[in-house]
């Protein structure tokens, strides 16, 4: 069974950090994009960060650029978010995605799922003022 599990998810303070994991399982995503989304209710789905399969390009959408870094271990077929001063605004389910068609770049312009890629069913991310 293919499975894209996040975890690390909670409430938080305004200012800090949380670290969120997506342990992949079922087949190996080590030659995929892999990213992270957020969906706010009552929202569209919003692109966050993505991360090429070596590690070696990483692409973050404006609104988190400079505090969360996308990171992955290829050898335990996980991807992380360490997501630093935190927002109110960054309260949202964070959903990872594997993608093994679309570059860091294309992510950021995927408006939903595809024919090919994974998602993971989310991790709740509250941030309190």
């Amino acid at each position: 069974q293919v499975q894209l599990v996040e975890s690390g998810g909670g409430l938080v303070q305004a200012g800090g950090s949380l670290r969120l994991s997506c342990a992949a399982s079922g087949r190996t995503f080590s030659r995929d994009t892999m990213g992270w989304f957020r969906q706010a209710p009552g929202k569209e789905r919003e692109f966050v960060a993505a991360i090429s399969w070596s590690g070696g390009s990483r692409y973050y959408a404006d609104s988190v650029k400079g505090r969360f870094t996308i990171a992955r271990d290829n050898a335990k077929n996980t991807l992380y978010l360490q997501m630093n001063s935190l927002k109110p605004e960054d309260t949202a389910v964070y959903v990872c995605n594997a993608d093994p068609t679309l570059g860091p770049y294309g992510l950021g312009s995927k408006t939903g799922p595809n024919q090919y890629d994974y998602w993971g069913q989310g991790t709740q991310v509250t941030v309190s003022s």
